[in-house]
């Protein structure tokens, strides 16, 4: 059960179209587990849909009009698929659209030690965006050093779990972090905890030892 969404603004970013690519694929990885955040996603979209039929349409050229449909002419078909329903994300799975960058099981993810009990894998940047996309690994009872965010970060949690003053982050939670908030994750007794992270900027590290790390670690 999902008990950490997406925060109303990221939600209307993301149906505006107005969302950095690798937070916009983050977010919808967790849309796909989450019918509260899709609901509203699938929302605003309708309504984004009824005012543009409200808009009155524009003349076009007859040059415009005849390279418009010689675009729909020359374009590949591609088969209609139906809108996606969220489903609960299982143990070890990937749900969609991360799976598509991934494959569906992370038992596959070839990792990289960065430091003793913590592993990244990092993911290519889709066309267009400023940030950064990684998958982050993290063993039982290792604590994150406090830091703080100069932009935007999602991070959903895919297996295992942490927990910091916000509250406990298990499959299918996503944390959306803004510039101001700072914290102290530490991950929970029992498994290690697989997160994927989009970020508009590095993490800053308050503490000496952790800003020391922080070209070795790289997030």
């Amino acid at each position: 059960m999902t008990t950490h969404h997406l925060e109303s603004e990221t939600i209307l970013r993301l149906a505006g179209g107005s969302l950095d690519p690798v937070l916009a694929l983050v977010a919808r990885t967790h849309i796909a587990c989450c019918p509260e955040c899709g609901g509203a996603l699938a929302a605003l979209e309708d309504a984004g849909g009824v005012f543009l039929d409200d808009i009155a349409p524009e003349p076009v050229s007859a040059t415009l009009r005849e390279r418009a449909l010689a675009a729909l002419d020359t374009a590949p078909e591609t088969p209609a698929t139906p809108a996606q329903r969220p489903i609960a994300l299982q143990p070890g799975t990937v749900p969609a659209p991360l799976d598509a960058m991934i494959g569906d099981d992370l038992s596959a993810v070839r990792w990289r030690s960065i430091a003793p009990g913590v592993a990244k894998h990092d993911l290519p940047t889709p066309k267009g965006s400023r940030g950064r996309l990684f998958l982050l690994k993290i063993a039982p009872g290792k604590r994150v050093p406090e830091h703080g965010h100069g932009g935007t970060e999602l991070t959903m949690v895919l297996s295992g779990s942490y927990s910091d003053h916000l509250g406990c982050f298990g499959p299918g939670d996503v944390a959306d972090l803004d510039a101001d908030l700072e914290h102290r994750p530490h991950v929970d007794p029992g498994a290690p905890c697989i997160s994927v992270v989009a970020s508009e900027t590095p993490v800053r590290f308050k503490g000496l030892i952790g800003r020391l790390l922080q070209p070795v670690l790289g997030i």
